[in-house]
């Protein structure tokens, strides 16, 4: 096709991941051959057509009869209603929890009555007080789940809600049922349970999905709003930055971000640009120099002419990366809802057959759906809903404790399957601050670290941190790009480039490539080196990752040599430098093509389109706010054995969640005859779902214990990694 356009749309009532496939197929069969593409995620859906005859208004009216209500994105509104979705659940979880525990006394009344002979007029009157708070209590708290399970089945599919709304309804309706003919058994408290605990796991993963949407919000917030245009005659003119075009001049005051791609007209200045190369060392641009959108202007004034405004600017591209890799990464099928995809219908089936069988054999329309509802209580999807949730609480505790915050709670499960392992080297490989190193006395530091707090150079900052609390001198001039001097005590002290300062660069025994700084205070100098240092266990953990058979590349925005200089000190073979955002999304890809599941570790804004389009991703504590919302996993600490650790712990947790689900599907080979045969009352099936669900999570906490000595084993490796460096 071509002329191809899109549109976006904020899609409301997306709850499961069967409503992407749902959703892109009801845009798929509209006329026009649009495609469309949810991210589950943010509950984005972009659409994209290429038959002018298409109305985008199309979309939202396919989708309304299903259940969904589209409206044209807008990230205000949507954090709105998505702050309104969680409040919603909030609410029910709280009115379900509130009934189930007052239904549960009542019952825990009838239980020890029946024990000591209780009468039954006493028993009938405990149980219409249970279908008194049941019943409503039900319909508001199972909102959620029947407005899912009634939109699957508008869509013509089954989704994990259509058993537990069938389920619940039916335990419920029977309840009055047996209530109203003064029977022994009610079951209002089993349903209300289900409910509190299924909406539970609602409200978590809501929370883990407003953390996803923050992304788009940190990107707001390195977007220059207003520029400074320098019209024909000269004059300055405030613009709105979305009224740039290409050829415009601007003027960029010290301390302003750019607002558009362009290249430098004149002036000379130092540039922060790390959401380009990730390196936190400002850069020298003069004229002709590439400067990006949402670059810091250190020192100088310049003047820019455009090259790509709005849509162009390599912001944007950040922004599609970050979209297009969080759309694909949403599509990712947990290994619960594989599970669910076969587990609907054969529930279902098993129902119906039950109660067909019992009919045939000449029992009566009550006692067939006793059997039949026994076969869904006691098949109710509780123990497969728990059997991943429950692991994923009790690990994501332990890494908590451990220094590993989760973002997301799918990130065990990728975490388990990686096997490739992608670093990026400023502030992930070396410490985010990189070291002062030369010869100068304490004399000398403290009163250049005193001086450099009048500058606005971003190495004389690093200095600065050494001045301990002291004030800045007083009449201290600056000249961008270059230096500072002022007066002390009657002699002139200057700070900055070597140059600028009268020291010669040749003798200073510096290695290439180091940034270097000069301090002249009469006769005296001193010259400042800035080294990117290693994380103190940076070699033994990736020598332990190695042996653990991860293939190891590192990435980064930095120079070549100096990628080239940590790769070596780490043992890497593969590796590259100067590369864009694009460039690492683009590796990403390629070893995804060819079967690798990629753990990217990364800290820039520039990284994170490529820790969204990992396979699995974390960041360091000290990542810029971006890369950490784009992380699926945030670690603590200025080492990096919490990387080692927490692979550990995904392959662990993952064989417990196999194992849980294995325990769930054999306790459900060995109910279901038992129920269908007629042996099991509904009450003792929802005793045996409990039991069930009881083990499920009993086999979850040994995790626990084994994660705390996975934690020893790594620290263990690390130790006698670094006895064998040593010697």
């Amino acid at each position: 096709m071509t002329g191809l356009r899109e549109a976006d749309f904020a899609v409301q009532g997306v709850t499961c991941a069967a409503c992407i496939g749902i959703i892109e197929r009801a845009v798929a069969a509209l006329p026009g051959a649009p495609s469309g593409r949810l991210n589950y995620a943010t509950r984005r859906l972009r659409v994209r057509w290429g038959d002018e005859a298409f109305d985008p208004a199309e979309v939202a009216r396919a989708l309304a009869p299903l259940g969904y209500r589209a409206r044209p994105f807008a990230l205000g509104t949507l954090e709105r209603e998505d702050a309104e979705q969680r409040q919603f659940l909030l609410r029910c979880l709280a009115v379900a929890g509130f009934a189930a525990m007052n239904v549960m006394l009542l019952s825990v009344s009838i239980w020890a009555g029946a024990a000591s002979g209780i009468d039954d007029a006493t028993r009938d009157m405990f149980h219409w007080i249970s279908a008194l708070i049941a019943l409503p209590a039900a319909l508001y708290a199972g909102r959620p789940f029947f407005f899912s399970a009634a939109r699957a089945l508008r869509a013509r599919s089954l989704n994990m809600d259509v058993p537990i709304s069938v389920g619940v309804t039916l335990a419920l309706g029977l309840s009055v049922a047996e209530t109203a003919r003064g029977a022994e058994h009610a079951y209002f408290d089993g349903a209300l349970m289900l409910l509190f605990f299924l909406l539970l796991g609602r409200v978590l993963d809501a929370a883990m999905r407003a953390k996803t949407r923050s992304v788009a919000a940190n990107l707001a917030s390195l977007r220059a709003t207003q520029a400074t245009r320098i019209r024909a005659d000269g004059a300055l003119q405030d613009t709105p930055a979305s009224a740039l075009q290409p050829g415009d001049r601007l003027f960029v005051r010290p301390g302003e971000r750019l607002a558009a791609d362009g290249r430098v007209a004149s002036g000379q200045s130092v540039i922060d640009d790390s959401l380009v190369t990730g390196e936190t060392r400002g850069r020298a641009v003069g004229p002709g120099a590439l400067v990006y959108a949402g670059a810091i202007n250190l020192s100088g004034a310049l003047e820019i002419e455009v090259e790509a405004a709005g849509a162009g600017t390599l912001l944007d591209e950040i922004e599609r990366l970050l979209e297009n890799a969080t759309a694909a990464k949403s599509r990712y099928v947990k290994l619960a809802d594989r599970v669910a995809r076969y587990y609907g219908p054969v529930v279902h089936v098993a129902a119906l057959l039950s109660a067909l069988g019992w009919l045939a054999a000449g029992a009566s329309w009550h006692d067939a759906l006793v059997v039949a509802i026994s076969v869904l209580i006691i098949t109710c999807p509780c123990a497969v809903a728990l059997a991943v949730p429950a692991v994923q609480v009790v690990v994501a505790g332990r890494l908590f404790r451990d220094g590993v915050l989760l973002n997301r709670g799918d990130a065990i499960e990728r975490l388990a399957e990686a096997d490739t392992i992608v670093f990026d080297k400023t502030g992930t490989l070396t410490l985010p601050e990189p070291a002062l190193v030369g010869e100068f006395s304490d004399e000398l530091l403290g009163v250049a670290a005193r001086l450099a707090l009048s500058s606005h150079h971003p190495l004389a900052r690093v200095l600065s941190r050494r001045a301990q609390g002291q004030a800045p001198f007083a009449q201290v001039e600056e000249t961008p790009s270059r230096g500072v001097r002022a007066m002390i005590e009657g002699v002139e002290a200057r700070l900055g480039a070597l140059d600028y300062c009268g020291v010669g660069g040749a003798e200073n025994g510096f290695d290439e490539g180091l940034s270097r700084f000069a301090f002249r205070w009469g006769e005296r100098t001193a010259v400042f080196g800035l080294r990117q240092a290693l994380r103190g266990d940076a070699v033994e953990t990736v020598a332990e990752l190695r042996r653990r058979g991860y293939a190891i590349e590192i990435l980064s925005g930095d120079g070549g040599p100096a990628v080239a200089e940590v790769a070596h000190a780490l043992g890497v073979s593969k590796f590259a430098g100067d590369l864009k955002p694009a460039d690492k999304v683009a590796r990403l890809r390629a070893l995804a093509t060819r079967g690798a599941k990629t753990l990217m570790v990364g800290d820039g804004i520039n990284d994170a389109p490529a820790l969204a389009a990992a396979h699995v991703s974390m960041s360091p504590a000290s990542a810029a706010d971006l890369a950490q919302n784009a992380a699926d996993a945030v670690f603590l600490g200025e080492g990096l054995a919490a990387v080692a650790q927490a692979l550990l712990a995904g392959r662990r947790a993952r064989a417990a969640m196999r194992q849980n689900l294995l325990i769930a599907a054999g306790y459900n080979v060995l109910a279901l005859p038992l129920a269908a045969s007629g042996h099991l009352t509904p009450i003792l099936a929802a005793a045996a779902m409990s039991g069930s669900s009881l083990l499920v999570t009993l086999n979850a906490l040994r995790v626990r214990g084994r994660a705390a000595g996975a934690k020893a084993g790594v620290e263990a490796a690390a130790g006698f990694t670094a006895l064998e460096t040593a010697a």
